[in-house]
This record gives C-alpha cells, structure tokens and sequence, in this order.
C-alpha cells in the first residue's frame, strides 16, 4: 500500500500531526494504529472501574492514546510534560499551547478551566514554608468518560478530509529503502516518502528496538518510580478548588532526589495499566461517576550514568519483581504498615478507613519491590507533602505499587524533529520527547510542520532532495 505520509500511533503527536497537515497540504495520510476507535476502547467495568487484561490494553492503545482516555486532563502550559522552548520559542510555545487548546474546545473539550484564581498564591506560600513546590497551572479537564466522544468528532474529522485509519494494525518494522520508508504491517507493507513515529508509551521499547536496527543516535531520559497514593477525598477537597490537578515538587531530605505529585484523579478510581508482559497501576477521572477517595501518582525521578544509562530496563526489572511478587497484580499496602516493616493483609486493609477502588491487587510489602532509596524519598517526600496536605500519611493511607513513568529512549533529532534518517520524523511520549498530553500534541504539530517546509524546499531545490 502506497502514501504519502505514515503516521505510526494515534495518540494526541499522531493525531494533531495528521490535522496539521491536511488543514496545510493536499498528502495522502495513513495512520497505522494497533488499537481500538475511541467508542470501542472499553476497559472498565462499571462496578469496579477495573482495567481487564486486553491485548493491546484498551486503557494504553486505541485512538487518542493512554494520556486522553485516562482522564483527559490538559495542561495548558508549554512547559509541562515536556519543554516546547527545546524546539521553538518562548512566544511560539506558548501560541502553540493555545491552538491546541483552541482544537481542543472544537472537539468538544469543556469551557471551564481550572487554576485561574488568587487561591493559587496563598497555596504556593504554605507549600513553601514546608519546603515543597507548587506549580500554578491552567488546566481543562475531559474526564474519563467523555474523551472517547471528543476523540471520535477528531478522528471522523480526519477521515472526512481524506485520512485513513489502519485499526488493529501493529507496526512491525521500519525500513529504509532509496527514498522510500516501508512499513510492515502484519502481511501488508506500507510504503510512504515521509514517515512520523510516535507510538506511545505503550510502544516506546519496541521504537527503541527500531532506532537501533536503523542505527538512530538515542539518548536515555529519565524515568519516573514510585507508587499511586489513595486517600479519602474530603483530605485534598480544599486544595482541588485551586486546582483539579495541583502540582507539588519536593526534594528529599536524605538523598535530595526530586520528587513530585502527578495526575491527581480526585474522587476518581485507581486502575491497573497493562503492557505485553507488565502490569503497572494507573488512574482515572469521571465527570459522571465519582468514588469517596482521591488518588495521585507520587513519583521519583531516576537517572542513571555509569557503567549504564538504560533507565528503561532498571524500571522493567522493578516492574517485573513486583509482578512476581504480586502474582502478576500490583501490590497493595497500607501506610501503617509500611511505617511498622510489616506486611499488609486484605484483614489490615479492610479495617482501613480508606477503601481501596482497585480490588484487582496482592496485598504486600512495598520494601520487598522498591529499591530502598527509592522507598526512602517516597517516605520523606510524602512527610513534606503532608504539612501542605495533611492527612496524606495516615494510617489508612493506600499505596499501590508500582507506578512507572517510562519516558524512555530520547531519540536524537533537529528542533523539527527530523531523525538524521532524512524524512524520518519522531514525537510524542513514546520518542522521548514529551511526556503529557499537550505537549505530545505539539511535538505532533511540530514534526508535521517540518515536513511541510522539508517538502517546500525540495520543491523549490529538486536537485538538493533525495535520489
């Protein structure tokens, strides 16, 4: 099958890289996706709000990616999940930030947003006192529920200007080929002059598979380590009204690792995160359905030097303990008993006054499945956080383990993130250029706009373009 333009990934990079180039160019677009259409991503049930092992995972593949369909939180900031000024500048980034916006709220994004208010100055002062970070953000929240419906209006919006969606579809190898990319797709081989790769964090091992085969300089981003905190949801009622999804940047006392809150669901669910062969935990947020607690991820960052930098493959060996551990579930504990060395129980649970909201799990021992400087930060940067919010360390406290932010194998581009395989242009998560929703989004306008002007100038100098 003949394109112009391969897209491999439909989440937001996929996405608003392909609405940038038909709203700029007449290219025939093939997106290839190996999940679901968004009406079609069903993974929860509603009694439970439990993720079922799917393959690919709902919750992580289909249209519009695992940042959308988890709770749909944008932060209308250019650098949060990622930093634009890396690829434009200060004035670009932040126009960028707001035409996504602006395509966000065509779709069907709500016209609130969050975080505009003076509240937002006395928060970053008591946060201070305690030694922590508060980062004012605008935000707009989706939900849960009603991003499938949003990212339907994009994705048919797209077909009618002539887009086609290759569903179910895994990319399985890129070749190189003349001035041809071939990609193979089960039996069938797409052929395109300009290929985009963002497949996700779902596909970032198999993207780093890829560059090495091509031979693409990578360099290893950090990652992210620790667990999902759950706790009743009148204890962050108050600091929600400033913002839905506030974020708090500590650094710990005995190793000054930093350490940071991310994705606050606020009566909302925590549910597992499912790869090929990991399950890691996650969580969600609905506009119509709520539960009594508040959970939000709290998360080291980890960088490794020598004699290896390859923070991917030290996050899946912690992942693939806990697993063993927890039986292939995520491991569940409560707070109490982590401060007293024992092991959780389902009995020490149920007397919780916190109910978990995922029962899909192995009640276990958090020190048998996190490094010990790991667990460390965690303690001591939850300490922090509890004089800003207090109540995050009780007893009843629930952790589940392991959260795992793999924003893995950056691969080494121009400021159009153009690879130096000529034509070759990468975005999103899974390349290691962004790591949230609004930024995937940009880098996809970004690597769209680079093949607009690449393909401007091969026009204008054909005999400077490829044989």
């Amino acid at each position: 099958m003949r394109t112009d333009i391969a897209i491999i990934g439909s989440g937001p990079a996929g996405l608003f890289a392909a609405y940038e180039l038909v709203k700029n160019t007449n290219y025939k677009i093939t997106i290839i996706e190996c999940g679901k259409e968004p009406l079609k991503r069903k993974c929860l049930t509603e009694e439970t709000a439990v993720c079922q092992k799917c393959s690919p995972c709902n919750v992580l593949c289909g249209v519009g990616g695992a940042g959308i369909l988890s709770a749909g939180r944008l932060n209308l900031r250019p650098d949060i999940g990622g930093n634009l000024e890396e690829f434009v500048s200060k004035k670009e980034a932040n126009e960028l930030v707001t035409y996504i916006d602006s395509i966000f709220l065509g779709f069907g994004a709500p016209k609130h947003v969050y975080g505009e208010n003076e509240e937002n100055i006395e928060l970053k002062r008591k946060a201070a006192s305690a030694g922590v970070k508060f980062i004012p953000i605008k935000q707009r929240f989706i939900g849960t529920n009603k991003s499938p419906k949003l990212v339907d209006n994009f994705m048919k919006h797209l077909q009618r200007k002539g887009v086609n969606f290759l569903l179910g579809r895994k990319a399985e190898t890129i070749k190189k080929e003349g001035n041809l990319f071939k990609v193979k797709v089960s039996k069938e081989t797409i052929t395109s002059k300009y290929l985009i790769v963002c497949p996700g964090r779902y596909g970032a091992n198999w993207l780093a598979k890829q560059a090495k085969k091509l031979g693409l300089p990578v360099k290893y981003a950090p990652i992210d380590v620790g667990v999902r905190v759950e706790v009743p949801s009148i204890i962050l009622e108050e600091i929600i009204k400033v913002n839905i999804d506030p974020k708090f940047h500590i650094y710990t006392k005995t190793y000054d690792d930093f350490t940071r809150t991310f994705c606050v669901n606020h009566k909302g669910f925590v549910v597992k995160e499912v790869y090929e062969d990991l399950v890691l935990v996650n969580g969600h947020a609905y506009t119509d359905k709520t539960s009594n607690t508040t959970n939000f991820a709290f998360l080291v960052r980890i960088t490794l030097t020598e004699p290896t930098e390859n923070t991917t493959d030290y996050g899946r060996k912690i992942a693939k303990v806990a697993n063993i551990l927890g039986g292939g579930k995520p491991i569940l504990q409560k707070m109490g008993d982590l401060e007293r060395g024992r092991r959780s129980t389902w009995k020490r649970i149920k007397e919780a006054t916190t109910k978990p909201t995922l029962l899909d799990v192995t009640p276990g021992d958090l020190a048998m499945i996190l490094p010990h400087r790991i667990l460390t930060d965690i303690m001591e940067g939850l300490e922090k956080l509890s004089k800003v919010i207090p109540g995050v360390t009780e007893d009843s406290t629930l952790l589940y383990a392991p959260e795992i932010k793999f924003s893995a194998n950056r691969i080494i581009t121009d400021k159009n993130l153009e690879t130096p395989i000529e034509n070759l242009f990468v975005a999103g998560d899974g390349a290691g250029v962004s790591r949230g929703i609004v930024i995937a989004a940009a880098t996809g306008i970004i690597a769209a706009r680079g093949i607009i002007k690449k393909a401007e100038q091969q026009r204008n100098n054909p005999l400077n373009s490829s044989p």
